[in-house]
């Protein structure tokens, strides 16, 4: 690992090198979704990042593994602990029940996962499956007397902590009621920055999903539950936990809190947040209505790859600013980045190894650059306008994709099988269009009539144009 990874830690707010607790190893966490509604694709833009974090520390040789949630219990319409659980909603919407949409959502993600070419985390767990977990720990720091029952509910106490604003860098003058939505003020709260460990059915008698706890029948708050399932798989030590920026506060905020309260010791050592995708009226969300998802791409005919690159042109830690104009020039950069890959002669000379290791230090070493992924792509150019073997260059497309996940060396063959043409049928028709046109130049009128009768042979017609030599199936 001569390259050291830099990245941005939200805890410390700077760019730092990164170590993680056990040499070669990294414990990650990832928030998952909550599974009331289909992911759209300001969502599936954290995703992709921290996806590229995770390949990119595989890249680099460490051993990772890496845990996701999935929320299908405890997180209410307001991220402040007010307001109607978000899976009841979804079942209410459309007519079923909560697990029935928890499975539909869940498979709806990981499909769009798929297009994405986001890996799966090494561990999925929903977070009905910990209810044990949840009620262990909450028993826990009601002994250590950082939580206490009001009204019914479990709240842990803030007021017990010496910082509780360790990520948002706010002051408890400037914190206001709603976070991200307008809600009303808990009166059981001995502190207005407590939050919910466990409701109750005094709170939410039309709740679906209950469970037996010592403090009566009722499900888990939000915030509990990735504090638990990532301790449940990782233990007690943390090396990195990602998600959006505006998990900052009060989700990952409530998550120090509690775990730290817990353990008696830090949890975790680095932050990695990804921002928004705005469109001209803001930031994406699901509280707008209408939204963008993965299936409405594919249904005005946008590859999810292009998706996936226009994600890549941008940096993690700045907001991107979502139009189709942008979109299609992605596509067109993804079709001629992927073309000219695509027509590499992958047996033309061999691979140099001298050349192929210069140009993938040079890509990882922008990858450490806080991942660095527009210099990346920056990168991948420069390396097919370099003076070197197809082999190399192709040897090369394939390692840095071990990255990127753009399928830059399969891409363009399966666009061409899917449109009747066949990549290496492509490559000899071009061959022979060059070879043609050195006939012509060296006024060998016979050669040149050969040529364009053996492509005729094999269903190839040419046509000289201005514009060159332009070519299609018989």
């Amino acid at each position: 690992m001569e390259n050291k990874l830099r990245i941005y830690n939200t805890l410390t707010r700077k760019v730092e090198q990164f170590i993680p607790n056990e040499e070669g190893k990294v414990a990650m966490y990832t928030c998952g979704p909550t599974v009331y509604h289909f992911a759209h694709i300001g969502n599936l833009r954290s995703y992709i990042m921290e996806d590229l974090l995770e390949k990119t520390l595989r890249y680099m040789g460490y051993d990772v593994k890496r845990v996701m949630n999935i929320t299908d219990v405890g997180h209410l319409s307001s991220d402040a602990d007010t307001g109607e659980d978000k899976m009841l909603k979804g079942a209410k919407r459309e007519h079923k029940t909560v697990m029935e949409i928890a499975k539909f959502y869940t498979d709806a993600f990981f499909a769009d996962c798929g297009d994405l070419n986001i890996k799966t985390p090494d561990v999925v767990e929903p977070a009905t499956n910990c209810i044990p977990e949840f009620i262990h720990m909450i028993e826990g720091l009601m002994e250590k007397g950082f939580a206490y029952e009001s009204g019914g509910n479990i709240y842990f106490d803030t007021s017990k902590l010496k910082e509780y604003y360790v990520l948002s860098n706010h002051s408890e003058e400037e914190l206001l009621v709603g976070v991200r939505e307008d809600v009303d003020e808990d009166e059981n709260k001995r502190n207005k920055t407590d939050f919910v460990l466990w409701f109750t059915k005094s709170k939410f008698e039309d709740q679906e999903l209950k469970w037996e706890s010592p403090w009566g029948t009722g499900y888990p708050g939000w915030h509990i539950e990735c504090s638990c399932i990532s301790m449940k798989h990782l233990g007690e030590y943390m090396d990195i936990h990602c998600g959006g920026v505006d998990n900052i506060f009060p989700h990952h905020t409530n998550e120090i809190a509690q775990s730290e309260a817990y353990l008696g010791h830090k949890w975790c050592n680095y932050w990695f947040h990804v921002h928004h995708l705005n469109d001209k009226a803001g930031k994406m969300s699901k509280s707008k209505g209408e939204f963008l998802t993965v299936s409405l791409l594919k249904e005005k005919g946008y590859d999810p790859r292009v998706y996936r690159l226009y994600c890549l042109q941008s940096h993690y830690r700045k907001p991107l600013e979502f139009s189709f104009e942008a979109l299609d020039n992605a596509v067109a950069a993804f079709d001629k980045l992927t073309k000219r890959i695509g027509s590499l002669r992958k047996d033309e000379g061999a691979v140099e190894p001298e050349k192929f290791d210069a140009w993938k230090a040079r890509f990882q070493a922008v990858l450490c650059d806080d991942l660095n992924s527009s210099m990346a792509l920056t990168v991948l150019y420069d390396m097919l306008k370099e003076d070197m073997s197809d082999a190399t260059k192709d040897a090369l497309a394939e390692d840095f994709d071990r990255v990127l996940s753009l399928d830059l060396t399969t891409a363009y063959a399966q666009k061409e099988s899917e449109n009747g043409v066949d990549a290496e049928l492509e490559a000899y028709v071009l061959e022979r269009i060059e070879e043609r046109k050195a006939a012509k130049k060296a006024r060998d009128f016979a050669r040149a009539d050969e040529i364009r009768a053996q492509l005729l042979e094999k269903g190839i017609v040419l046509e000289d144009t201005r514009e060159g030599v332009k070519w299609k199936k018989a």
